[in-house]
This record gives C-alpha cells, sequence and structure tokens, in this order.
C-alpha cells in the first residue's frame, strides 16, 4: 500500500486541480492530462492502492466498482458502445504514478496489441 502522496492523493484531497467527471465515495474519475484519445479518463480508487498488483482478498468489491465506474464514464462520455479500459501494474508496464488507476480510452478506433 502506499501513503497516498502522489500526485493523484493530492487531487482526491483537493490539493491539486482536476477535471472530474465522475466520483463517489469509492473513486475518482478525471480527463487525463496527456490523452491518448478524444476521450482518456483515469478511474482511481479512493484507498491508495499503489499498483494492482498490491491489491489483496479484501479489494475484490472495490476493485469490481472501478471496472462498473468505467464503464458508466465511457457511456456517460458518450462512448459506452465502443472503449478501453487500461490497468498499468509496475514500472515495467508503463506505470507511472504508483496510485492503483484504471485508464478510460475511446473515440478513434484502438488497435492490437496496443503496446
Amino acid at each position: 500500500m502506499s501513503d497516498n502522496d502522489t500526485i493523484f492523493g493530492k487531487i482526491i484531497r483537493g490539493e491539486l486541480p482536476a477535471d472530474i467527471v465522475y466520483e463517489d465515495e469509492y473513486c475518482i474519475a478525471f480527463r487525463d492530462i496527456n490523452p491518448v484519445a478524444p476521450m482518456h479518463v483515469l478511474v482511481i480508487p479512493r484507498e491508495p492502492i499503489a499498483r494492482l498488483a498490491e491489491a489483496g482478498e479484501e479489494h475484490r468489491e472495490l476493485l469490481g466498482h472501478l471496472m462498473l465506474a468505467a464503464a458508466r464514464v465511457a457511456e456517460q462520455e458518450g462512448h459506452g458502445d465502443a472503449f478501453r479500459v487500461v490497468v498499468n501494474s509496475g514500472a515495467r508496464a508503463g506505470q507511472t504514478v504508483f496510485h492503483l488507476h484504471l485508464h478510460v480510452i475511446a473515440g478513434r478506433t484502438l488497435s492490437w496489441p496496443p503496446g
């Protein structure tokens, strides 16, 4: 677990501004400042989990909630019919902020494989 002293922790606490598109008691979603698609939103848990690999059995419901929030954000942004959810876990996977987050991207044709 992280101590939530990341840029995302500061956004959760209101210490840094963000273009918030959704929030509830478990998570917050905001536009990525370096979007890779017309819609690129990050969904983060309020609980500070550094990376997916550190989530435990006690996070089962929270992880499911994050996925449902990602789908809700895509729908609300007009992309409920086609979107991608990406989670990078660890530096070698491309994670740069060590607070678990889901990238929700849409608005253009997405190719495969992504990396």
